[in-house]
């Protein structure tokens, strides 16, 4: 049981990187920092949306429109954080 648990950890903190990443690269891709036209950038660029779209998409339906301002990946990682403490102190000791 204590290795499903390191295992979701895990996975939660790649996730938590893959939504920092696709946050830093939409903003390099905003203000044409990086070409989209690289085949190996769109790519990435794909990937990284692919990835973390599913989980933004319900967020940004409920928040309000804040204009250019997108805030679903802090709410999103906000939850992440969330859900990892949770795990860590409340089911980790309790199945040690």
């Amino acid at each position: 049981m204590v290795a499903l648990i390191q295992t979701l950890v895990l996975a939660i903190d790649i996730y938590w990187w893959m939504i920092i990443a696709s946050a830093i690269f939409s903003w390099l891709f905003a203000f044409n920092v990086i070409n989209g036209r690289n085949q190996f950038v769109a790519t990435i660029g794909d990937f990284l949306f692919r990835v973390t779209e599913p989980a933004l998409r319900p967020i940004r339906r409920i928040l309000p429109d804040l204009g250019g301002i997108d805030i679903s990946p802090i709410i999103l990682l906000l939850i992440l954080f969330f859900v990892r403490q949770f795990i860590l102190t409340t089911l980790a000791p309790a199945i040690i």
